[in-house]
């Protein structure tokens, strides 16, 4: 996930945004949609991790105009200076394509955009979350850098990417609590089951998680992406408990516990994750 070749940058990056992080704590970084992201970084959609659900359902020539929109959208907004500006103008007035608006524009961003963009394509550990509903999914990546700087990236279903800078391992995981637990089902820590990977059939699951997975509003898994790969947790959030399944290692299905999780227990689970003590 790592780009040698920008390490140096990157250091002076982190050190720039750790100072600001540590005078001014976890805070709101920018919002950008798929077509502003495609623009602004085109290679991302093929080496960033994160989906772009916009994107993925226009035809190539509807991407042409609305990549054309989303630069202008970024103009207006302050994001990126174009300091050439009027061929930019002939461009769109001609046909609009894509290739031609890559060709042309002269494109400098702002030090929010700069931050995102290169936060989340130079982690070393990303936690990604998914959560599902009856209305849809929801994504969202923790790309973390150190214990006092991570970028949390949320994706909605509509394909706009909220980015949030944190300063503190617990604050991004209250976050993701947030997406995991948006009802606040998580109520009381229960007994631990020990599961087998052959017991995890709809035939064959305990019982007890077997009623909690029917009755499932929200169910949601987290998983670490890293060069070694990480555990595995799977929560299904019913309006009255949280269940959370994990697993230790998922190349290799084994150290499977199921329980009701409290609140906290929760935040733990998340943390741990993280890659950071959960004290």
């Amino acid at each position: 996930m790592a780009n040698p070749e920008l390490d140096m940058e990157i250091d002076k990056l982190r050190e720039i945004v750790g100072t600001a992080l540590a005078e001014g704590g976890t805070q709101p970084l920018i919002k950008l949609t798929d077509e502003e992201l495609a623009v602004l970084d085109p290679s991302a959609i093929e080496d960033v991790v994160a989906p772009a659900p916009h994107l993925e359902t226009l035809s190539e020539e509807q991407r042409e105009w609305v990549l054309a929109t989303a630069l202008r959208s970024l103009v207006s907004r302050g994001a990126v200076d174009v300091t050439n500006i009027a061929e930019l103008d002939a461009v769109l007035k001609s046909d609009g394509t894509r290739s031609r608006l890559t060709a042309d524009v002269d494109m400098r961003v702002t030090p929010e955009v700069n931050m995102a963009l290169t936060l989340r394509r130079t982690a070393a550990r990303a936690l990604a979350v998914e959560q599902q509903t009856s209305a849809g999914s929801v994504t969202a990546f923790v790309f973390v850098h150190s214990a006092e700087l991570m970028l949390i990236e949320q994706v909605t279903g509509g394909g706009l990417h909220i980015f949030t800078l944190a300063s503190k391992v617990r604050d991004a995981a209250r976050i993701i609590q947030a997406l995991v637990d948006p009802f606040g089902a998580a109520d009381r820590d229960g007994k631990a089951l020990q599961l087998e990977p052959s017991a995890l059939t709809a035939a064959t699951v305990d019982k007890r998680l077997a009623s909690v997975i029917d009755a499932s509003l929200v169910v949601s898994q987290l998983i670490v992406l890293a060069d070694a790969p990480g555990p595995l947790l799977t929560t299904y959030a019913t309006g009255r408990e949280l269940w959370a399944v994990n697993v230790d290692s998922p190349q290799a299905p084994t150290g499977i516990t199921a329980q009701a999780v409290s609140e906290r227990t929760l935040e733990k689970r998340i943390m741990t994750l993280l890659g950071q003590p959960a004290g």
